[in-house]
């Protein structure tokens, strides 16, 4: 799997999780990612520890809750399992699923 699939594959799971919020909250969250934060929805995967930063401002306490309902979906789309107990930290999650897929030759580094 080329990077740039894992990146969409990301970029849907962000998509889909914010969407459990509503539609029109969704693309609130995006405008005031891209207004505030400098962060425009296709660089998320590029940028995620300004995401999650951001996650983190947007939403405080809330924004722990939105990071692993994302980590949860990608481990459901790249077809990993996804142990609760051990999720730890947003970024560290996402690059763990990375190098999982790039072990297994599935997606080659940037």
């Amino acid at each position: 799997m080329p990077q740039n699939d894992f990146s969409k594959i990301l970029l849907s799971a962000v998509e889909e999780s914010l969407s459990s919020l509503g539609d029109s909250s969704k693309q609130a969250i995006f405008f005031h990612l891209e207004a505030s934060f400098k962060i425009k929805k296709e660089h998320i995967p590029a940028q995620l520890a300004g995401f999650t930063n951001a996650l983190e401002r947007i939403f405080g306490p809330g924004a722990p809750y939105l990071e692993k309902l994302i980590v949860r979906n990608l481990h459901e789309k790249l077809g990993l399992d996804f142990e609760d107990g051990r999720y730890s930290d947003f970024v560290e999650c996402v690059n763990n699923a990375r190098k999982h897929l790039m072990f297994k030759g599935e997606c080659k580094a940037p």
